[in-house]
């Protein structure tokens, strides 16, 4: 065998991944069995990406040797072997796949794990599983030779600040013909994983469902498969108990929790394809990186081809699962994915079925559906925006809290509604309690109208959209006009109701347009306000307000001049009409009706030293009265 002639190299960690192993050094999480799991599941990866490739290259496999992985455990001398005969990896693969976590967020992942008391929940989310065997190992060496190379390196590392690829030795060479071997040199707290009744619990409840064979090789006596390695979505749902459900999920989802939907099916007919899916019930710490990628893997014929098909749109990337087709050619290339008109229809008719389970679960299993809408609601609110097709499906599915105080669906919403009233009412914001103070919710409040609190970022952009429920369209309380009028107050607000004076609508509007000038796009008498002097609106044909700071704070840019409302029954509208000799005091008035709309809304006022000076002329013109 020859093997290139490079000296033994020591290379630095990135600086997360020092930061990430001192965590799991010096961290006892109270699941360390999940480092062999993780393992499992890396050296299943390695097989699917041999028997993949092979595809084109089929002299890859051309020894016969089928893929497989071993569990060797040696008490001898205190190792845990994992070895795979799968695509294994050359020396610049090791030091990028064993030097640095190549994803964004990495930061902000490392600093939750050190304040998480579900460490190993946390692990398995972000897919960093390698490094968890650090926390049953203080060093560990893995020898990998990539499929039809001659070359075989060794990267080795004590979970120090750094780790060292060289050159495998002629005996490391000679046992290693493909494929990758990691042996944990183990701690003394974690040598029961040396025994071999620890490793088969472990692979029975966590990789049953790994599609090669995974062999327990004893010190004495012959190698023996531990695992059904069978494709469990090809069998029949009858075959099947809710405890191989889940086992399935945790094995092919990498997962600690349990799947709060479970939808197992076989379509026949012009295609064929085996679909088992799951929606986990909790967040997984990826789920809103930029890239909105899903997770379902795509297998043809039971070969692995990727899990970046895209088998389900963004909104459903939480999704985790396989989709098996019986059709597609197994050397369909990644990029000849993305335009196949068969797994176009494949995307088409899977997302329907799992939006039909998830509405099943709605209305039969309310307990796992609010799981996954707690977890997963924003994600799904987005195809509210991107799926004109299933836009009313996905509206129904929503929940949202409302002032009543409750969780509800517009179907709930509509059958409540107040006499005359047309329109499911809205109101978005970044928090439930200050939107239950807004002043716009004021009229509403006066008559007993439900209004929907929308607080998640995804909400000023879905609502965006000219959207109806039921035939009754979606109306933001603080976009546009709103007339009030038709729907009867309450009893009590009836009783309370005073005929109160009101200030002349045209003269105080133009007094204070003229105070304001271009800070306004418009003053108007308004129909929201009942208690409160004013408030700010957008007009009906631009972005929401809330929208529009949203994207303002994105891109920098001016927002739009707001329109200006004012309650023309309300003592500080009142007194700026009386005013109206009174040029400096009118100024002062209209600027604080602007200003305390602004502080309101949440914003500052656009001069905060000016707005303490006028409010403090006006307390003292009114202390001296």
């Amino acid at each position: 065998m020859t093997m290139t002639d490079t000296a033994p190299v020591t290379q630095p960690f990135q600086a997360e991944v020092s930061e990430l192993l001192h965590l799991m050094v010096h961290s006892v999480y109270s699941e360390t069995d999940i480092f062999l799991r993780e393992l499992i599941s890396n050296a299943s990866d390695a097989c699917d990406k041999l028997r993949y490739e092979a595809i084109a290259r089929p002299e890859l496999i051309s020894d016969g040797e089928a893929p497989k992985i071993r569990i060797i455990p040696n008490k001898a001398a205190d190792t845990l072997t994992v070895a795979d005969t799968g695509i294994g990896m050359e020396r610049q693969e090791l030091i990028d796949h064993l030097g640095t976590i190549a994803r964004s967020g990495t930061k902000a992942f490392v600093q939750k794990l050190s304040e998480a008391k579900d460490g190993a929940g946390l692990i398995g989310q972000f897919g960093v599983g390698f490094y968890s065997a650090f926390m049953v190992a203080d060093r560990i060496r893995v020898i990998s030779r990539r499929a039809g190379s001659h070359e075989v390196w060794t990267w080795t590392s004590s979970g120090g600040s750094g780790f060292e690829v060289a050159p495998a030795s002629e005996e490391e060479a000679a046992r290693v013909t493909r494929g990758t071997e990691i042996v944990l040199h183990l701690k003394e707290d974690a040598k029961k994983y040396l025994e071999t009744y620890q490793i088969e619990r472990i692979v029975t409840v966590y990789s049953d469902n790994i599609q090669f064979p995974i062999l327990l090789v004893p010190e004495e006596g012959e190698p023996r498969q531990i695992n059904s390695a069978s494709a469990l979505w090809q069998r029949s749902k009858s075959e099947l108990t809710a405890d191989d459900y889940k086992q399935a999920y945790k094995s092919i989802a990498n997962a600690f929790d349990e799947p709060a939907m479970t939808l197992h099916y076989r379509a026949e007919g012009r295609y064929s394809y085996a679909v088992l899916l799951f929606a986990p019930s909790t967040k997984p710490f990826d789920l809103f990186e930029p890239a909105r990628k899903g997770k379902v893997k795509l297998y043809v014929r039971r070969v692995f081809i990727t899990d970046d098909a895209d088998l389900m749109p963004a909104y459903l990337r939480f999704i985790r699962g396989v989709v098996d087709s019986e059709d597609l050619p197994l050397n369909i290339s990644r990029e000849m994915l993305q335009n196949n008109p068969q797994l176009a229809q494949i995307r088409k008719a899977v997302t329907g079925r799992v939006i039909g389970e998830l509405e099943q679960l709605a209305e039969k299993d309310t307990e796992n559906f609010d799981k996954i809408w707690d977890a997963f609601g924003p994600v799904i609110k987005e195809g509210i925006y991107e799926d004109f097709e299933r836009r009313e499906k996905l509206l129904a599915l929503s929940r949202f809290t409302t002032t009543s105080g409750e969780r509800r669906s517009l179907k709930q919403y509509v059958e409540g509604l107040k006499e005359n009233q047309t329109e499911i009412y809205f109101l978005v914001g970044d928090s439930v309690e200050r939107l239950k103070s807004n002043p716009r919710l004021e009229a509403a409040k006066a008559r007993g109208v439900e209004v929907l609190l929308l607080t998640d970022p995804v909400d000023a952009f879905w609502t965006s959209a000219r959207l109806e429920y039921g035939g009754k369209p979606l109306k933001s309380l603080s976009q546009g006009d709103i007339n009030f009028d038709p729907i009867p107050l309450t009893e009590e607000e009836k009783a309370e109701k005073k005929d109160e004076p009101a200030a002349d609508e045209a003269n105080t509007i133009a007094l204070i347009k003229a105070s304001l000038g271009e800070r306004v796009s418009d003053v108007k008498a308004s129909t929201r306000l009942t208690t409160s002097a004013s408030c700010l609106v957008a007009s009906g044909h631009g972005p929401d307000r809330e929208l529009e700071r949203i994207l303002s704070q994105q891109a920098r840019g001016e927002r739009s001049k707001p329109i200006l409302e004012i309650n023309l029954r309300h003592p500080l509208v009142l007194a700026t009409a009386k005013a109206a000799a009174d040029q400096a005091k009118v100024d002062d008035l209209s600027f604080l009706l602007l200003e305390q709309a602004q502080i309101l809304d949440g914003e500052l006022p656009e001069d905060p030293a000016a707005f303490a000076a006028r409010l403090n002329r006006l307390v003292l013109q009114g202390v001296a009265a």
